[in-house]
């Protein structure tokens, strides 16, 4: 470091005046001076002393947030919404457009209590941010049937007792729904032992493909028992 030092010294020494102000980069598009990088290094450089003073002035605790316009396709329904771009899907249903039917159990996508049907394919909304999804058709539970008109799948747990304590069978039942659909299209599973044949539906299959939904009830035998009579119907 001293060596470079001493050299740039003796070469800034060896320049008059003139010499230093015409000693300039240039590449066809600009020129700057000596004298103006040095400049530039310099607020360069007090940017980010800047910019941590400035992050100390704002309180503990305070969020910045950013917020964006979204459109989505709810239950046949078109909705606009001004979201935080933090704000994930399932908490835009529940808390921002009253949908409760879809439930918030561990908020890490272990237990699918809050599995809802995206154009067609089940995701867990917990792991998705609301703003991914601006244009998508989104289906819950309140969009597949209603009490007087039940969806065949929503018949069917109440045939089987699939429900018990109800908190995860919005998941349970949306989740059903689009596995009967995946089986239908030909989507293997893990379990599946021919993958360019015809995909039966069997009870290994149904458990397979349901296993990202837990119930806690245990009801895990009438749920299957529920699909596969509107499988087979």
């Amino acid at each position: 470091m001293r060596d470079n030092l001493a050299r740039h010294r003796r070469y800034s020494a060896a320049l008059t005046a003139s010499e230093k102000e015409k000693a300039v980069a240039e590449n066809g598009f600009f020129k700057v001076s000596r004298r103006g990088v040095l400049a530039g290094g310099v607020v360069s450089a007090a940017v980010p002393h800047n910019s941590i003073l400035n992050a100390r002035d704002i309180p503990a605790g305070m969020a910045v947030e950013a917020i964006m316009p979204l459109r989505m396709k709810i239950n046949g329904e078109a909705r606009e919404l001004e979201l935080d771009t933090r704000t994930t899907l399932l908490d835009a249903l529940r808390e921002h457009l009253q949908l409760t039917g879809t439930k918030k159990g561990c908020d890490h996508g272990q237990c699918g209590a809050c599995t809802v049907i995206v154009n067609g394919e089940r995701i867990n909304s917990c792991l998705s941010l609301a703003v991914q999804h601006e244009g998508d058709e989104i289906t819950t539970i309140e969009g597949l049937g209603t009490p007087g008109d039940l969806h065949p799948m929503q018949a069917a747990f109440v045939k089987h007792d699939g429900y018990q304590c109800g908190y995860c069978t919005p998941g349970q039942i949306c989740s059903a729904v689009s596995v009967l659909k995946e089986i239908r299209n030909g989507v293997p599973s893990h379990v599946t032992d021919d993958l360019a044949g015809d995909i039966g539906l069997s009870n290994i299959e149904l458990r397979e493909r349901m296993s990202g939904n837990i119930c806690r009830c245990g009801a895990y035998s009438n749920i299957a028992e529920a699909m596969t009579e509107v499988a087979e119907a």
